[in-house]
């Protein structure tokens, strides 16, 4: 396994670095990228000129893949080159078809590999014995694991080796296991390693195949620019064999940013990326791609290259893995975030969609669902091979800065307090102007609908799965979390004990006291349970809740409702409404024609009569 890993580190076995070639690019002619080593002299990174590169690898190489790759560095660096054609030439992975991507089945589960412990048996084993003992494979199809990699921290996010699968929770035969009964999605952690990763300790030693595989930058370079996603700094400061050295650091000091303006880490992550597909991933995750591309005097969020980057990955998996699915993840404004789509055909066949979370708790605690509405009529992703991925909750808290231009800052300032009043956190992020901002909410979405101190469980219950319907009911490709489906409480303990406000919404389970948990006559966790495996069976019956069947507004006017069609002029539509205030509503007689089942409850309606909606209760109505 380790000698696997090795030649999937810089490319096949045949391709290794050329130290004279690294040499001859370091001379007069290098590409500046407008950073500093911080010991007086000018960083560059090699740049293999296209005169250098041979005509074997220039006729071989896919055209418009070398066009991606000129748009990035301006040049076709050789290395990089003869790296993808290898991967190219290699056996294809196919998943399926990409004319059928996805269907109304394909629901997916977010959950950690080491989510349910056994003393008996490995995490991964137990996780996969949880969900098949519940039958979960008969609700949901993929299972996105959140990373299994050797790490030194953020749950797995500080990853030390991303060939390899954490001993401590299992082995790649395990996940070969899992995949055999649900579909799998990975997370390719590409904006950074650890610094415990032996790149980053062998720069760290000066080697100097590794010398531009980080970003070095003079602390005294003004980088006020910097979008930054944290209050922390964005340097950080690491002793080398050289002298002390001012790293970038976008997250925390754990996780250090990797430099693609070098083609060779480039060509690393690719590497990765293909063995991730060939290892099982329906669905590789590109976490916090947004910060991926740095250039000094910019925000260094959303750069062009970074979506070129993007173009590139695709490019790739598409000629070696075809039917694999690139999703990408931008925590950000809408409008930012959708961009991520490119042209409909060339970057994310997936984008999250981080606004819904706060937008459907701005609705449910201010009664005002109008915004909500106005900004689901407006949801068209690009192209049928594209969609949305919607979510309410994850293993990160919720973001408030998808609520820019929604919402006004206001009714930002109203969430945070009612997370707080909740049990919930919030962190921070440092704001152009110097202050700190609101940047997540960290709190279980369970409880952030509702106080369990105040509000009946029956009542908490109706509530959230009133925003978990709607999230389900909505066009795209919906992801449960592994918390939201058993009814997770926050973990104050978890939080306590790390001083990580991310804990509070990450709570691992021994399966004795899951089993417990959701069984419990009368308790919260149970109703949410069994209340999201109804939820869950329905909608898999349900054609019209294919991805790629369109949505279309119900122009309902009472405050608390929202209404919209799914797959508006074809046979199988649904009206989909929800009432996510505390008072009954009712929908005016024929403005939904014909006579309608609720597929949830079971009851009907003709058009001439009014439809009922009690407070915090959604319905999926289809034709009779």
């Amino acid at each position: 396994m380790e000698e696997w890993g090795r030649e999937l580190e810089f490319g096949l076995a045949e391709v290794k670095f050329n130290r004279r070639l690294a040499a001859r690019a370091m001379a007069p002619g290098r590409l500046r990228v407008g950073f500093t080593n911080g010991r007086g002299g000018d960083a560059h990174v090699p740049v293999f000129r296209s005169h250098q590169m041979s005509k074997h690898v220039e006729s071989t190489l896919p055209a418009a893949t070398a066009e991606i790759i000129r748009s990035i560095y301006g040049e076709v660096p050789e290395e990089l080159a003869r790296g993808i054609e290898e991967l190219i030439r290699s056996p294809r992975t196919r998943r399926r078809d990409s004319s059928d991507s996805w269907d109304e089945r394909d629901i997916v589960l977010i959950s950690y590999a080491d989510q349910v412990r056994d003393a008996d048996d490995r995490p991964l084993e137990t996780l996969r014995r949880f969900l098949l003992d519940h039958d979960v494979d008969e609700l949901i199809r993929c299972v996105h694991l959140l990373p299994f990699c050797p790490s030194s921290g953020d749950d797995g996010f500080s990853v030390i080796d991303y060939l390899s699968v954490d001993p401590g929770i299992g082995d790649w035969e395990d996940i070969a296991e899992l995949g055999k009964s649900f579909d799998l999605m990975f997370d390719l952690v590409l904006n950074h390693t650890s610094r415990r990763h032996r790149w980053f300790q062998r720069y760290l030693e000066d080697d100097p195949e590794y010398e531009r595989f980080y970003i070095e930058v003079d602390p005294g370079t003004d980088l006020s620019s910097v979008v930054r996603p944290r209050s922390l700094p964005l340097l950080t400061e690491f002793d080398s064999a050289s002298g002390v050295r001012s790293v970038w650091t976008t997250f925390s000091d754990d996780q250090v940013d990797l430099n693609y303006a070098n083609p060779r880490v480039m060509l690393a992550m690719i590497q990765t990326l293909v063995a991730y597909a060939r290892r099982g991933a329906r669905i590789v995750r590109l976490d916090a791609i947004a910060y991926l591309w740095k250039e000094i005097g910019t925000s260094c969020v959303h750069l062009p290259k970074t979506h070129a980057a993007v173009r590139l990955m695709r490019d790739v998996l598409d000629r070696v893995a075809p039917g694999t699915l690139v999703l990408t993840e931008t925590n950000v404004p809408h409008a930012e975030n959708v961009s991520y789509f490119g042209d409909g055909t060339d970057e994310a066949h997936l984008v999250y969609q981080f606004s819904l979370p706060p937008l459907l708790l701005d609705a449910i605690h201010g009664g005002d669902t109008e915004v909500l509405q106005q900004w689901l009529s407006g949801l068209s992703p690009p192209s049928p091979t594209t969609t949305f991925f919607n979510f309410t909750a994850s293993h990160d808290g919720i973001g408030v800065r998808p609520l820019e231009g929604l919402v006004p800052p206001s009714r930002v300032e109203r969430l945070v307090d009612v997370v707080r009043r909740h049990g919930g956190r919030v962190s921070m992020r440092r704001g152009p102007d110097g202050r700190d901002h609101p940047y997540e909410l960290n709190i279980t979405y369970l409880d952030a609908v509702a106080d369990r101190q105040t509000v009946a469980a029956d009542e908490h219950a109706r509530r959230f799965l009133a925003t978990q319907a709607v999230m389900l009911a909505m066009r795209g490709v919906p992801a449960v979390y592994f918390h939201s489906l058993v009814g997770t409480p926050n973990d104050q303990a978890g939080v306590e004990a790390t001083g990580q406000n991310r804990r509070i919404n990450r709570h691992k389970y021994s399966r004795e006291v899951l089993e417990t948990a959701i069984t419990a006559e009368g308790s919260l966790q149970r109703s949410v349970y069994e209340g999201y495996r109804h939820l869950l069976q329905v909608r898999r019956q349900l054609p019209g809740f294919h991805p790629a069947a369109g949505q279309a507004s119900i122009a309902v006017t009472e405050a608390g409702l929202i209404g919209f069609w799914r797959a508006p002029g074809r046979d199988e539509r649904i009206a989909v409404l929800a009432n996510l205030c505390g008072h009954e509503r009712s929908v005016p007689a024929g403005l939904l024609e014909g006579a309608l089942h609720d597929r949830l409850s079971g009851e009907s309606w003709t058009g001439d009569v009014a439809i009922t909606m009690p407070a915090f209760r959604v319905r999926w109505m289809t034709a009779e």
